[in-house]
């Protein structure tokens, strides 16, 4: 079960969410009974978690809190279903993103909730060799889930 809820003034379609999370989910193996919550909220929301969680100050861009470590499956051996954990995305931190990269913010908000998922999934990028194993699985992802959108 997928859940998307926004907090934010912002324009977020929920279901688009929905659509990438379980189309992420799919590729990645994972079992369809998992969970996955994903929050969109604002500066201040995000700011204080970022504090709480990661000893931060600011807000950012995208935070993720896995929940039962469920990893990638296989074709032969999905995931079993569980609780995934949550993903909390700031809108407004991402449409700053976005005008620097030079793509929309519903784009950056799709690649947040990407790399969000990954790293439920136990995908992270701290050394080089993890950054662009993870880098190159979430852009794959998103532009199939784009590419197959259109």
């Amino acid at each position: 079960m997928i859940d998307v809820n926004n907090e934010t003034e912002a324009d977020v379609d929920e279901v688009e969410f929905a659509e990438l999370a379980t189309f992420v989910l799919r590729e990645m193996h994972v079992a369809e009974g998992a969970e996955l919550a994903i929050l969109f909220v604002d500066e201040p929301a995000m700011e204080q978690l970022h504090i709480q969680w990661m000893d931060e100050p600011g807000p950012t861009d995208v935070l993720s809190f896995p929940m039962d470590e469920l990893r990638p499956g296989t074709a032969d051996e999905p995931t079993p279903p569980g609780l995934l954990g949550d993903i909390v995305v700031c809108p407004s931190v991402a449409a700053r993103q976005a005008a620097t990269a030079g793509h929309t913010v519903e784009e950056e908000m799709l690649l947040l909730t990407t790399h969000g998922i990954l790293h439920l999934l136990g995908y992270d990028h701290v050394e080089p060799e993890e950054e662009k194993e993870m880098f190159g699985l979430q852009r794959r992802l998103l532009l199939t889930f784009l590419a197959n959108r259109a």
